[in-house]
Parts: C-alpha cells; structure tokens; sequence
C-alpha cells in the first residue's frame, strides 16, 4: 500500500467519508484551526474530517501544492465560501502501516478563520 494521500485526495474528490477509516489510525491526533485542544482518536478525527468535507465540499475548493516525504505531506489549499477567499495548509502525518497519525489545518485570512469555525460548528452539531 502507498502513502494515504492518494486516498485522501479520492476521498475530497468523491466526498466519501465511509472511507476515512481506511486511513485514519486509531491514535490520530485531530488539531483544528479553531480548536484550543488537540483532538485524539481516530471517532472524533473521522468528526472533524467528515464535518471539514461538508464544508469544504464547494466547487472552489481545490489543493494547489503538495510536498510528499517519507511519512508526511503538506497540502496547500484554495476555496472561496460567501465571496471571502481562504487559504490553507493540511499537514498530515502516517506511521508504517499508511495511516494517518496527525492531522493539522492551518487557514488565513482572519475572516475565513471567523466562517470556517462558524460553518464548522453548525456541522459539526448536525452529525454529533
């Protein structure tokens, strides 16, 4: 098996969370742009993540760069949602076994900060 980030960008692409536990490892540790804490475990990982694809599943959305290295990935990221552009980063790291152990998103500017954890928490209520 090769590095998850092919099956994570197949995941994007479909929008198929079902399949966000192929990669994602039981001890993967979840930090969130708009979280003080970290999020550990693979049940709330696979939250934020599923709840992150509804709201990012526009049709702006698109990754622009990748860095791939021996167990971890820095993908850069585009979207527009209400007419504010936003970009970020996702830094995901895998263990030997290719899957996910750390997953962190980063996203600029301030005000798409303020609508990402706005539109985030709303989801995130709707699949608790």
């Amino acid at each position: 098996m090769t590095n998850p980030i092919k099956k994570w960008h197949e995941i994007i692409k479909s929008g198929s969370v079902d399949l966000l536990s192929d990669i994602i490892s039981d001890e993967c540790i979840f930090y969130s742009p708009v979280v003080f804490s970290p999020q550990e475990g693979k049940e709330i990982t696979i939250k934020y993540l599923s709840a992150a694809a509804m709201v990012f599943g526009v049709d702006s959305f698109l990754y622009t760069k990748e860095l791939i290295k021996e167990n971890n990935a820095c993908l850069e990221f585009e979207l527009e949602i209400n007419n504010i552009k936003i970009n970020g980063i996702d830094l995901i790291t895998w263990n030997d076994e290719n899957k996910i152990t750390e997953f962190r998103v980063f996203i600029r500017p301030l005000k798409g900060v303020q609508i990402i954890h706005e539109f985030m928490g709303g989801t995130l209520d709707k699949i608790s």
